[in-house]
């Protein structure tokens, strides 16, 4: 049991009516793993984030969690997953009530006062203001930041996130960010997240998974990368390119293995990003362009030491970036976004 995957899915069907919301055949998520799911809306992304919370259940298919199958009938063995929405719900009580409660309902309730200062003080809410707080009396970003505390505070195996900056101020949107990232690296939390803010979403994951009309998509043509790889610092791998530029990879099964690389897991920048935690900063040149069938998407082609690389960018993106074919880019991804082939 200890070898499962966190979650499997295996010929999973969704529909509402004759309509089909998901079909997915095949899916495993690790555990430990942190990963973002992207798509335009009605994607069926909101969809799968409530079968993973075990909030929905397939029409057809399973969906096993720690190696057991998730029904309706055995739902307590998923009290270590929590979902937080855009907007959440809270409990027409006060702020302690309502952090606590995730507490009560699971009979935990040692040092119980302790643990929900702390959990108020970890997103920014001083309980000596904020505990007795009634909920109407919060903000929307205090609110968002409450239903937080209420999820974090039962220290879950899994935490998935629904757009959980989308309607706050910038204090809290900053504060929502730096909380789930820390609990990550303290507990070792599984993430799975859902946001607009790819720039912050690719720093907070491992990988991504591409979701359209309730696929996942698959690149397996594209970003082929192959060895052979040497040992670099801290513990990762290199590829060495013509130009000098180098590839870094985590763990490669051998030396000589390859790798692929999902075009959703790419920045496009035009200057050279600083502070960013990517391992991989490379300098190519846009070769082509061309829309994507995926609405309001474009597909650009990139050469990096002569090697090509497709990336996958909104068109306003695109817009505002200026891109044009022959026109000098970075691409920037992370040394864990490369797969094992």
């Amino acid at each position: 049991m200890s070898d499962a995957p966190l979650y499997e899915i295996k010929d999973l069907e969704y529909r509402y009516g004759d309509k089909f919301i998901l079909n997915i055949p095949h899916l495993t998520i690790e555990k430990g793993d942190s990963i973002s799911l992207s798509g335009p809306n009605g994607s069926g992304k909101s969809t799968l984030l409530k079968i993973l919370a075990f909030i929905e259940f397939p029409c057809r298919g399973t969906v096993s969690f720690n190696g057991i199958k998730a029904t309706n009938v055995n739902a307590p063995l998923t009290q270590n997953v929590t979902l937080l929405l855009q907007d959440p719900y809270l409990l027409k009580k006060t702020v302690f009530e309502n952090v606590a409660y995730g507490l009560r309902v699971r009979r935990s309730k040692d040092n119980l006062t302790a643990r929900v200062c702390e959990s108020l003080r970890l997103v920014g809410l001083p309980p000596e203001r904020f505990a007795q707080r009634r909920w109407y009396e919060l903000s929307g970003g205090e609110s968002q930041r409450v239903a937080l505390a209420s999820r974090i505070i039962i220290n879950p195996e899994v935490l998935i996130l629904d757009e959980p900056t989308a309607n706050v101020d910038q204090q809290s949107a900053f504060l929502i960010k730096e909380v789930i990232s820390s609990i990550r690296k303290k507990f070792g939390t599984s993430l799975i997240i859902v946001s607009h803010d790819h720039i912050w979403r690719n720093q907070a994951t491992d990988k991504n998974i591409e979701i359209y009309e309730g696929r996942i998509r698959e690149y397996s043509t594209h970003n082929i990368v192959r060895g052979p790889w040497t040992p670099a610092a801290e513990g990762l791998w290199e590829k060495n390119l013509p130009d000098n530029q180098k590839i870094y990879a985590v763990n490669p099964p051998d030396k000589n293995a390859t790798a692929i690389l999902s075009p959703s897991n790419i920045i496009v920048s035009t200057e050279q990003p600083v502070s960013i935690s990517a391992q991989n900063i490379l300098k190519g040149i846009i070769t082509s362009m061309n829309l994507e069938k995926e609405p309001g998407k474009v597909r650009i082609d990139a050469a990096v030491s002569g090697m090509p690389l497709t990336c996958c960018v909104t068109q306003h993106a695109a817009g505002d970036l200026q891109l044009i074919p022959g026109k000098d880019v970075w691409v920037v991804f992370k040394a864990s976004s490369l797969q094992w082939h």
